[in-house]
């Protein structure tokens, strides 16, 4: 298949992403549970994104690693499986997907914008440890997205406890355990995707670590998420005052992946 039948797969997936998460949006303004729709709609938006990701490799030779339209594609069918996941297995933070979704839009309205284009795969990717650094990657930033969206919730709250649009949701002291152990699992993961890079970076480069704006990038998010899991633990923080700390980590990380690799003028190109 060509490039306009992948795409055309591609946008009918966007499709199917937005009328999901239209549908549960308005299932928590109108206090109704769709919920059974939504995630039906997720699953064949996610079956339609996986061939559309397929084909492309098949047809490239290479994974989508390297240009920003691929790397937007491969991260909103990331986000969307893990969350997509969170939405199965925990339904009492079903409602979370109003304040998910319109984050995911805004990453699909910025894939629509970029340039299909193609090109070659470095010869500094074609090693396995690319594969497990950006799965460790894509982990790490799909549980921040699940306790960004738990925080969301805390922060439109006025004073902690279920109001008339996320009444079925817990208190907001429960929300902002759950939120922090999102981020614990996003900490185990950064800390071995940053391990994997260090491993890839020495095959490719000579070199486990060099301070290139990208690793700089990715190190300062670790501590930002260091810092923001010992505050919780060390201080008593308020739900809300410990949202605003999920919300700077998501900040961040959304910088280091989709910013600093390409300004950055370094060979240390990749991002997750």
């Amino acid at each position: 298949m060509d490039l306009i039948g992948e795409l055309r797969i591609l946008w009918v997936a966007v499709v199917a992403y937005v009328l999901a998460g239209s549908i549960a949006i308005f299932g928590v303004l109108l206090k109704k549970r769709p919920e059974r729709t939504v995630l039906g709609l997720m699953v064949v938006g996610l079956v339609l994104h996986t061939v559309a990701i397929g084909l492309r490799w098949q047809r490239l030779d290479h994974g989508p690693f390297v240009t920003m339209f691929e790397i937007l594609s491969s991260n909103v069918w990331s986000l969307m499986l893990a969350f997509s996941i969170a939405y199965w297995r925990l339904p009492a933070i079903r409602p979370v997907a109003a304040i998910v979704m319109p984050i995911l839009f805004t990453m699909m309205g910025w894939l629509m914008t970029v340039s299909p284009g193609e090109t070659h795969l470095p010869p500094t990717y074609h090693t396995v440890w690319l594969f497990i650094h950006i799965g460790f990657g894509k982990v790490f930033l799909g549980a921040v997205l699940v306790a960004v969206g738990l925080s969301g919730v805390i922060l439109i709250r006025r004073d902690g406890r279920p109001d008339a649009w996320f009444h079925r949701l817990p208190e907001s002291a429960r929300l902002s355990e759950l939120s922090y152990r999102c981020m614990a699992i996003g900490f185990v993961f950064e800390t071995l995707m940053l391990i994997a890079g260090a491993i890839w970076a020495q095959d490719a480069w000579g070199r486990y670590w060099d301070w290139d704006p990208l690793e700089t990038w990715a190190f300062i998010t670790w501590l930002i998420v260091g810092i923001s899991l010992h505050a919780r633990l060390t201080f008593n923080l308020s739900p809300r005052l410990g949202a605003w700390l999920v919300i700077g980590v998501f900040v961040a990380a959304f910088l280091t992946f989709f910013g600093v690799p390409f300004l950055s003028q370094t060979p240390h190109q990749g991002a997750v």
